[in-house]
């Protein structure tokens, strides 16, 4: 249980308990998702604290919890609550919190230890539970897209697409997007993170799909490519070095290489065909209840050292963008299982023609 390697290393902190306060890890932890909640977690016990607005829901939902009711201003509260119990080693989230929060934890009788990345390392090996939940959501989010290929044509919006897909979204019980869906099209698909707009689909060209959902908690990231009409010989060309390029990336998305391995083998590809400087970002990064989570997939920085481990979750998604003209990204989450790099999606890398 994930809970008890929490538990295991806030003992071997020295700490007498951890307050987690983001709305990410608190629902890590106790799988209970609110605006207002924090969880205390010492190496013998868990509480979350919440207000009237919550508390009755946690009480219900959340067993093996002691589930506390804030009264009051919940940081004189929770200093209050810590202090009762005689826990005054006390670590938090320093990278998540506000400076207001830090100023307000401040307490002659409590000695507070910030820590970045608590729990990156724990959040970074998923269970075969959380490998699971997401390709449930992977599912769906194939599902979606297969149906909107027999959608979408020219003369569309593209926020007309876009709510096709957060229509569906609902309607195949997600509680939402995981990021605001991109739907990029002809030259607007070489910005990488185009912001969709009321601009039409044109024919004869290309549009671009990066979207994810949110199942149960977890989220999902998917990004096609695909042509309205018939592609000329270099998006044909481009495209091909992409899939390609993802291709490379994925044989190295294994137990025993590191993350570094898997950015260089797409990267050192597109930069051998003369494409390196329209490939403009990494080739993936960690996902989880977050969208963007520990580890970066990049041959650059403290995580292109990382070894790849088994339960690892990441994604897959190198692009070519060439200004003015199109661009072109292929993007799949890859989930280590059984020692290699698994696309948890169902869709192949082909070029589809609408």
């Amino acid at each position: 249980m994930k809970l008890k390697e929490v538990k295991d290393l806030i003992k071997r902190e020295g700490l007498d308990a951890f307050l987690f306060s983001s709305q990410a890890n608190v629902f890590y932890l106790s799988g209970f998702r609110s605006t207002h909640a924090y969880a205390v977690i010492t190496p013998d016990s868990q509480y979350l604290l919440t207000d009237s607005r919550y508390w009755d829901r946690a009480k219900e939902e959340l067993k093996g919890w002691d589930v506390v009711l804030i009264k009051g201003k919940a940081v004189s509260f929770i200093k209050g609550f810590l202090r009762e119990r005689g826990l005054t080693r006390v670590g938090y989230e320093s990278d998540r919190v506000s400076c207001d929060l830090r100023k307000s934890l401040r307490s002659t009788r409590i000695k507070w230890k910030g820590y970045s990345g608590f729990l990156k390392e724990i959040r970074a090996v998923k269970t075969r539970e959380e490998i699971e939940l997401m390709r449930e959501g992977v599912k769906r989010s194939d599902k979606i897209y297969m149906e909107l290929l027999n959608y979408i044509s020219p003369g569309m919006r593209e926020l007309e697409v876009r709510g096709f897909i957060v229509g569906k979204i609902f309607e195949y019980g997600g509680t939402g997007e995981s990021f605001p869906a991109i739907v990029a099209s002809a030259e607007g698909s070489a910005v990488p993170h185009w912001e969709s707009s009321h601009k039409k689909l044109k024919a004869s060209a290309p549009v671009l799909i990066d979207m994810g959902l949110i199942w149960k908690g977890y989220c999902t990231d998917f990004t096609r490519t695909f042509y309205l009409g018939s592609p000329d010989e270099e998006f044909l060309k481009v495209y091909n070095i992409v899939k390609d390029a993802h291709l490379f990336a994925l044989d190295k998305a294994r137990v025993g290489s590191k993350l570094g391995d898997v950015d260089r083998a797409a990267r050192e590809y597109i930069e051998e065909k003369n494409y390196g400087k329209y490939f403009t970002h990494t080739t993936g990064h960690g996902i989880g209840v977050e969208i963007h989570e520990y580890p970066r997939v990049y041959y650059k920085g403290e995580d292109a050292n990382r070894y790849i481990e088994e339960g690892m979750v990441f994604t897959i998604e190198p692009g070519i963008y060439l200004p003015g003209k199109f661009g072109v990204r292929l993007e799949n989450i890859v989930a280590i299982v059984n020692g290699r790099g698994e696309p948890l999606s169902g869709i192949d890398l082909e070029l589809v023609k609408v």
